[in-house]
């Protein structure tokens, strides 16, 4: 039964980080690159983790498990400082209908300050 499991988990994975890999090849910028990276190829090799816990051992159940703990702390903050240092090269959304919230583009008064974090 384990050797099913793991098959179907594998299979999943596998696809799951495939259509990862064709996001990364077709979304138009950066935001929405870092987006399919970080998401879907973190859930592939989750996937792909667990199956391995279903047919291993003891030791190599605790090795996946710090592997998954190590993707689950490094996943989102890779993804925040790629995206922030696009953001500081000032690289253009080019999906449609893209809102730059950031307020680098409103003109500076008085009662909106300009602030940059």
């Amino acid at each position: 039964m384990a050797a099913y499991v793991f098959d179907i988990l594998v299979i999943v994975g596998v696809t799951v980080m495939t259509l990862g890999v064709i996001g990364i090849i077709r979304m138009p910028d950066i935001y929405t690159k870092i987006h399919a990276a970080s998401k879907s190829v973190f859930l592939g090799a989750i996937t792909l983790a667990i199956a391995g816990m279903a047919i291993g051992d003891l030791a190599t159940t605790a090795r996946l498990l710090l592997i998954c703990l190590g993707l689950i702390l490094t996943t989102p903050i890779a993804a925040h400082v790629i995206g922030r240092a696009a953001f500081l090269r000032h690289e253009q959304m080019e999906t449609e209908g893209a809102i730059d919230e950031s307020g680098e583009l409103l003109p500076l008064d008085e009662q909106h300050p300009h602030w940059r974090v």
